[in-house]
């Protein structure tokens, strides 16, 4: 089943579920902000996405520049970041069976439904 960590604060989140439910097919809605993903998640969605952890990480959010950025930080680190600040999880990620993407721009989204 798909799977969409989603913000519907987000636009393009909001257009990613858009496309989902256009695409009629089956998914499920992690609506992150409010139920935290754990690090074993995380690790999970960067496998699959196929980057390194720093790349998930929404780099402009003051949370970020206010106690992260000028820090040298492992992996683990950064993981721990997004799990006690999720806000810091760029979105939205798409999930579909060993496939992810994160939907900016949308379309991506498209190669993996």
């Amino acid at each position: 089943m798909i799977k969409i960590y989603h913000n519907n604060r987000c636009s393009k989140s909001r257009c990613a579920l858009e496309l989902l439910e256009q695409s009629a097919k089956p998914f499920e809605v992690v609506n992150y902000l409010e139920n935290t993903v754990t690090a074993e998640e995380l690790k999970h969605i960067i496998k699959l996405l196929g980057i390194k952890p720093i790349d998930l990480v929404r780099t402009n959010e003051t949370i970020w520049k206010t106690h992260f950025k000028d820090k040298n930080l492992t992996d683990e680190q950064i993981i721990d970041a997004m799990v006690t600040n999720p806000k810091l999880i760029e979105r939205p990620i798409v999930i579909n069976g060993n496939k992810a993407v994160i939907g900016r721009p949308t379309e991506k989204i498209r190669d993996i439904i």
